[in-house]
């Protein structure tokens, strides 16, 4: 199952977990102040592109690690990573910070960047350059607009 990458979607979960947990308990915590639309889709079609192309490797386009040590350089800094994204979002759960929209927009960010060039997935760092600027900026936009 080369087109399906295990450790992407156990990633993505994860990242999704604190997410979906501040969904619920702060249903007015995502209201997005800083409007601009032209960002706001190319944010949304490069998060939707990370998300598959981290978990779905299209041939062609995915050229795998280059060996089984990069593999596991991979395996443990994207588990560093991850885990650093979970502890800010404990961390700041109920702070509207600067630090905290940063992090938590840079973080997956890197993790899309790094993972993309680790695994050789042109579609996940194509998305990876969409989603990452728009998703900082949005972020600081509206921690900045408190």
């Amino acid at each position: 199952m080369d087109w399906l990458n295990m450790f992407g979607l156990i990633f993505i979960i994860v990242i999704m977990i604190p997410n979906i947990i501040y969904a619920i308990k702060c249903k007015d915590g995502f209201a997005n102040k800083w409007q601009n639309k032209t960002v706001e889709l190319l944010e949304q079609i490069g998060r939707f592109g990370c998300f598959g192309f981290m978990i779905i490797n299209i041939p062609g386009t995915w050229f795998g690690w280059w060996s089984d040590e990069v593999f596991a350089v991979y395996l443990m800094v994207d588990v560093i990573l991850v885990l650093l994204y979970c502890i800010i979002w404990a961390v700041c759960f109920k702070k509207n910070t600067v630090f905290r929209a940063l992090a938590l927009s840079v973080l997956p960010s890197v993790i899309f960047f790094f993972s993309g060039i680790m695994s050789r997935s042109v579609l996940l760092l194509v998305s990876a350059v969409i989603f990452a600027p728009c998703h900082i900026l949005i972020s600081y936009k509206n921690a900045e607009e408190k």
